[in-house]
């Protein structure tokens, strides 16, 4: 008694696997998406303009609001010269 081998189906013959490929392909397509995403986030980072750089005219204008809410009494004197003194600093 001879026995009959499968019908081959497509040019493929079943040979017992248990087809977890597809596992692999999904873990190569979810690695393939995130790449790209990582990629056009970092090139659209690496493009974007610099925030200006703090200039004396921006430095004099927040001088110039400081002085307004310290005489409206928004400020008391030690918060004044102490914020004053920041913003001295960073000049």
């Amino acid at each position: 008694m001879s026995r009959e081998e499968p019908p081959m189906m497509y040019g493929w013959q079943y040979q017992g696997t248990d087809g977890g490929w597809w596992i692999v392909m999904m873990i190569g397509m979810v690695l393939f998406w995130a790449i790209l995403v990582i990629g056009l986030v970092a090139l659209l980072r690496h493009n974007r303009p610099t925030p200006p750089h703090v200039s004396a005219s921006s430095t004099a204008a927040a001088v110039a609001i400081l002085q307004e809410r310290f005489a409206r009494g928004e400020l008391t004197e030690e918060e004044y010269t102490r914020r004053l003194a920041i913003l001295k600093e960073s000049s």
